[in-house]
């Protein structure tokens, strides 16, 4: 059974620049090699943005998942993100689960964040996304979806195995609420019997918010593995699905569900 090997990016973000944020990741990933897939914040070049008119960019010509498809290849691993994307009339806060192959899965964010007035700016997504990647069968979250564990309730298949092993999240939460980020990441990986990574940025945003990163891998039994609070960081994490198997079969929690 493979293991996965992933890289998680808590790192500032400049405020709607994106050739500085390519750059910038393009520094801080130098030297990350063999790795399986890697995590760069929620919005990666543009930051927590309403201003979609401008930052947006369409899926056919858009130079930043152009960016993450060469990153991709070079890397020889997935990359999880998400962008402002424009498509038929509307915004949306989309994720891209991008392959060194060049394929992309893309995964809209569902809950829009009412208190900045996301709703206002980004139509919702109306579907789970779960993306087979090595092995290992991934759903894919953005930042505020964290708040409603409905949309992400584990299940057991026909064949009875687990709808998915491993949930993503990549996220600008503010650092007022990151208790609610810590206790939140754990609850979901404790509850769906299954690995948590939630990725999240530093520093202070155009709007006065402050973000402490917390970024985790929380395992199946509650067990976290964190970037130090506050610092860039681009921290390597392995996840292992024999280990998650044995969770599952000790504590058989889903077959109750």
């Amino acid at each position: 059974m493979q293991d996965l090997k992933i890289a998680l990016v808590q790192a500032y973000q400049v405020w709607e620049d994106k050739q500085a944020n390519l750059d910038h990741f393009s520094n801080l990933l130098a030297n990350v090699e063999a790795v399986d897939l890697i995590l760069l914040p929620e919005m990666f070049q543009t930051g927590f943005s309403m201003n979609a008119e401008e930052m947006a960019e369409n899926m056919e010509d858009s130079a930043s998942i152009q960016w993450l498809k060469e990153l991709s290849a070079k890397k020889n691993a997935a990359i999880y993100t998400s962008m402002i994307a424009r498509e038929n009339g509307s915004y949306y806060n989309r994720g891209l689960f991008v392959e060194s192959n060049g394929g992309i899965t893309i995964y809209d964010k569902r809950k829009t964040f009412g208190l900045a007035g996301e709703d206002l700016t980004y139509a919702s997504g109306l579907a789970e996304k779960i993306v087979s990647y090595k092995n290992w069968n991934i759903q894919l979250q953005i930042c505020y979806d964290l708040r409603f564990p409905e949309i992400v309730r584990n299940r057991m298949t026909s064949n009875q195995t687990a709808a998915y092993d491993v949930i993503l999240y990549v996220a600008n939460w503010p650092e007022r609420r990151s208790e609610h980020w810590k206790a939140l990441l754990k609850a979901r990986a404790i509850e769906n019997q299954c690995y948590v990574v939630g990725v999240n940025r530093v520093g202070t945003d155009a709007n006065g918010l402050s973000y402490s990163g917390d970024s985790q891998v929380v395992d199946a039994l509650g067990a976290v593995n964190f970037c130090e609070a506050g610092n860039e960081e681009v921290k390597i994490v392995t996840i292992t699905k024999e280990n998650l198997n044995a969770t599952r079969e000790l504590l058989p929690f889903l077959k109750d569900r």
